[in-house]
């Protein structure tokens, strides 16, 4: 299927309007979009048509998909959708384009700003930590990206951090062969894990470490390793060490180059172990101090050794020869591990030594007090949160710190309150002068009002629950002309609606038609206002006369005044004597 049979694609699902490219990569192209049923700007992805020819695929695809949608968090892109798309190409055949509808975040992708120049190291420390803590969220939700990277990172203007298409790359990588090896794995090498380059199973800590890698080129302008193929490149991941990145930018601190090559440990055991862990020690680093080095942490070496403890490692030649095996062999396909020289005994009698050594390092290490950084006149970081941004503002001012003022939507902290400061005041204390951002919140965030009247009760729920609203009880009221079950109105409880909008979260109360129409009690009412009363109604009027009473009211009525059902006829008598 061509590009241009894509392009006739207008609409999507009824309901998605197709806008300009805005974005266009190795897997899918980006396009901004509108959701015409709730009137909110979103961005499109149409992944490549060779992708939904395989079974295997889809299922993954419609699987991930559903579980990143049910992740929310400021630092990852919502998936609102996703689905599957028939369209026709100019031949008259039929293909499925797959498509996701994800968050329109105004703003621009690392990978673009990264071209430009690298980061000073406390605002990539910045960067990194706001991605760890989407990762350290997904985690716990148990979604591991597979595919943290530069171009799935964006930046908004107020330099908040998204990071987008969780789930994706898994469902790409779990598919058949020749969609997953040619596709998703060899197009990002640079970012690849030890593991991932082994083709073994993958967990959070995969993503620890390409976000060190993402870290590395932050702070160098560089990625870690570099060759002239994929292959070249994972085969670099897999034996030689990572460089300090002060080899290529001196700005970079001893402390910044302890985190990024713990990061990038080969054994995913001898890494950071949760984005929790890692976020805390690039925090102290950001500030200068050092976290702890473990015993076991191996010195730095400027070149990498063919000789290992177990005599020389493999070739370059069979070694590159290997990891193209392991990168485009089809998962179903057994791995056979031999082992053509068994150790001999004075092997394992210094391996054994070795530990008994490290053991007593670690346990000497780790007796030691733990040593404190601290800056020379270094003040430490006052607790504004809770206050209003001018008194958290006089309040750091006064102790000689820079506030920066940025706002966050909160659901639990009122509007124009401080949420939270960075660096935290948790017995951080930095230099005089220090900038400190401080996140202000602007309230829960406000959603848009879907227009419910005239729905099924059904229809209207599944509406307030798209947005992110809570649908609360459901009343009853007769209405002349609805039919049963259809909504007349929602009532919004404790909040009012303005501009039709609502905070996010907000119950919101339903009004239904109960199909029965109230008749009136027009007895002794004259004969114009009776009959103005149950036209109002919509009810079905004979008139009689009576010539034994006079006036020209009404002495008699068919149906009792109350519920009836809608449209009823109804027969009234005048006094005509």
């Amino acid at each position: 299927m061509t590009d241009s049979a894509i392009q006739t694609i207008r609409t999507l699902a009824g309901r998605y309007e197709i806008g300009p490219l805005i974005g266009r990569g190795g897997m899918a192209d980006v396009h901004v979009g509108t959701d015409t049923r709730l009137g909110r700007r979103v961005a499109i992805k149409l992944l490549k048509p060779t992708l939904a020819t395989d079974p295997v695929f889809r299922t993954r695809f419609r699987q991930e998909a559903q579980a990143a949608a049910k992740m929310a968090h400021p630092t990852i892109v919502r998936v609102f959708d996703a689905g599957e798309e028939t369209v026709r190409d100019e031949h008259g055949d039929e293909h499925l384009v797959p498509f996701i509808v994800m968050e329109h975040v105004d703003g621009r992708m690392l990978k673009d700003i990264l071209a430009e120049e690298p980061f000073a190291p406390k605002e990539a420390a910045r960067i990194i930590s706001s991605v760890l803590t989407a990762l350290e969220y997904s985690h716990r939700a148990g979604v591991v990206h597979r595919d943290i990277k530069p171009g799935n990172i964006m930046i908004t203007p107020a330099g908040q951090v998204k990071v987008m298409d969780f789930g994706i790359a898994r469902a790409i990588s779990e598919s058949a062969a020749t969609v997953a090896q040619t596709t998703a794995i060899l197009g990002t090498a640079q970012y690849f894990s030890p593991e991932q380059a082994r083709g073994e199973s993958v967990d959070a800590r995969t993503d620890l470490y390409s976000a060190g890698v993402v870290l590395f080129e932050l702070l160098t302008g560089r990625p870690p390793f570099r060759g002239n193929s994929p292959v070249a490149v994972a085969y670099k991941h897999l034996s030689e060490p990572a460089p300090p990145p002060s080899r290529y930018h001196p700005g970079v601190p001893p402390s910044m180059d302890f985190v990024v090559l713990h990061a990038l440990r080969k054994d995913r055991g001898e890494r950071y172990q949760s984005a929790a862990e890692f976020r805390e020690d690039l925090e102290k680093a950001a500030l200068g101090v050092t976290p702890l080095r473990p015993a076991d942490e191996p010195p730095v070496a400027p070149g990498f050794d063919t000789n290992t403890l177990f005599g020389l490692a493999p070739t370059a030649t069979a070694a590159k020869e290997a990891v193209h095996r392991q990168l485009t062999v089809d998962e179903d396909d057994p791995m056979v591990r031999t082992q053509t020289r068994p150790p001999v005994a004075w092997i394992w009698a210094g391996i054994t030594m070795l530990a008994v050594i490290l053991a007593a390092v670690l346990i000497w290490v780790l007796t030691l007090p733990k040593p404190q950084v601290e800056l020379a006149n270094s003040i430490p970081v006052p607790d504004v949160t809770g206050m209003t941004w001018e008194e958290a503002e006089a309040l750091l001012i006064e102790q000689n710190l820079e506030p920066q003022r940025f706002s966050e939507a909160s659901a639990t902290v009122p509007v124009d309150l401080v949420v939270r400061t960075d660096p935290p005041a948790e017995d951080v204390r930095v230099t005089p002068g220090q900038e400190i951002r401080v996140w202000v919140s602007t309230g829960p965030q406000q959603v848009q009002v879907p227009s419910v009247n005239g729905r099924s009760e059904a229809d209207a729920r599944a509406a307030l629950e798209e947005v992110g609203l809570v649908p609360g009880a459901t009343y009853t009221q007769n209405s002349p002309t609805a039919e049963k079950g259809v909504v007349l109105e929602i009532r919004p409880v404790d909040v009012k609606i303005a501009s039709g909008q609502l905070p996010e979260a907000t119950r919101v109360d339903l009004v239904v038609s109960t199909g029965l129409v109230t008749v009136p009690d027009v007895r002794g009412k004259p004969s114009e206002e009776a009959g103005a009363l149950l036209s109002e109604a919509q009810l079905r009027v004979d008139v009689a006369a009576n010539n034994g009473c006079a006036g020209g009211v009404v002495n008699w009525q068919s149906l009792t005044p109350g519920d009836h059902p809608q449209n009823s006829g109804i027969t009234i008598e005048i006094c005509t004597g």
